[in-house]
């Protein structure tokens, strides 16, 4: 998955200046998987359900994000987190497998999901809404395991920590 808006690029590469770093928005191949954190969705009817998702940080690593990956496990998944509140846009550039994109406001709630997107459409996906995070999953997760608007993501940035 890739960041849409080359103006989100810019923004997210504006902030990292001070370290020089550039962006290749049209990467080759995946990037190397990337450092972990636990993550929990929390339904409203109380089901709980674990996944290990991976932290893109940097601006390419967010440009890349699930970018070539021809899979997508089950209880895995790829968490972007915004420095502030945004309206998230994302497209399937390069995606070859289906996605689950759930966007996550500050609060921890899941605000949007778009689920079953396209691969390699790049068709903009937009959370419609200011969120904190958007999560990745696998195509078709979130209808299997019914997690919807209104449930709760439990992981680091909605904590506080």
């Amino acid at each position: 998955m890739k960041i849409f808006t080359p103006a989100l690029v810019a923004g997210l590469f504006v902030g990292h200046l001070a370290f020089a770093q550039t962006v290749n928005d049209d990467p080759t191949g995946p990037q190397p998987k990337l450092p972990t954190e636990p993550l929990q969705i929390k339904t409203v009817t109380g089901k709980t359900y674990d996944f290990t998702v991976e932290l893109p940080t940097t601006p390419q690593e967010q440009a890349t994000g699930e970018m070539f990956r021809t899979s997508i496990p089950a209880n895995e998944g790829m968490l972007f987190v915004w420095t502030k509140p945004q309206v998230s846009q994302m497209w399937m550039k390069n995606c070859p497998v289906p996605e689950d994109m759930v966007f996550i406001g500050a609060d921890g709630k899941i605000v949007a999901i778009a689920e079953n997107t396209v691969p390699y459409s790049l068709k903009n996906i937009s959370s419609g809404v200011p969120v904190k995070a958007t999560l990745e999953l696998q195509g078709g997760i979130t209808a299997k395991y019914n997690i919807n608007v209104g449930d709760q993501v439990i992981a680091k940035p909605f904590s506080g920590s």
